[in-house]
């Protein structure tokens, strides 16, 4: 994957902040996106609790990206879809929300992860997988009916919307301040990239690669 393994020269690493950042990934065609975000995952998803959202279309895509996400043994991840009981959405809001608490209070705790002992349960180790939720996007959390946003800390527009009011939406329902945004972009889209970004009023850099440890 081209754009994991060289920089974009013109990106400079931010110190943590409030501020949402927002990046593009680029693949050539859409053949290659689903196992760019696969790789991609392959390398963000091994941080203990991590909170992502994966954003699609339509739910053919959301089933595509599920099965995908199945070989990955260190992310725990649920679906949001249109036909989902009330009880189960409630059920897979409440996880990611807890997974989000999970994740503050280990940035805020003094604890080095990488220092757990090697007696750690295969229980505890299962708590510690990075949490993902996949979500279409008529299945966006609700904010006006009462629903708290999402707030993970990487969004990750599998598909890039092609208006501004979606991809505001996305944003709001789902990044926490200080999130990441990643942004899908294949081939022509670049058009759209460049589009939303000057009627956003946002800067769409090239994703660095060391994503990971700007988190």
């Amino acid at each position: 994957m081209e754009s994991m393994e060289a920089q974009s020269p013109a990106f400079q690493s931010p110190s943590r902040s409030s501020q949402q950042l927002h990046f593009y990934l680029a693949v050539d065609r859409p053949l290659f996106k689903m196992e760019t975000v696969v790789e991609l995952l392959g390398v963000l998803g091994r941080r203990p609790w991590l909170p992502i959202v994966v954003c699609c279309s339509s739910r053919d895509e959301l089933d595509a990206v599920c099965s995908s996400l199945s070989t990955l043994p260190y992310i725990s991840f649920a679906a949001l879809y249109s036909d989902l009981g009330e009880r189960e959405r409630a059920s897979v809001l409440e996880k990611f929300r807890q997974a989000t608490i999970n994740w503050n209070q280990q940035l805020n705790s003094a604890v080095v992860e990488e220092g757990l002992e090697e007696s750690e349960t295969r229980e505890e180790e299962d708590e510690k997988k990075s949490h993902l939720v996949v979500v279409t996007d008529v299945c966006l959390p609700m904010l006006s009916s009462g629903e708290s946003s999402l707030s993970s800390r990487v969004l990750i527009n599998y598909e890039l919307p092609t208006k501004k009011e979606t991809y505001t939406r996305r944003l709001t329902s789902c990044l926490a301040s200080g999130g990441i945004v990643i942004n899908m972009v294949v081939g022509g889209e670049v058009t759209t990239l460049r589009s939303l970004e000057e009627s956003s009023g946002i800067i769409i850099a090239e994703m660095p690669i060391n994503i990971s440890e700007i988190l």
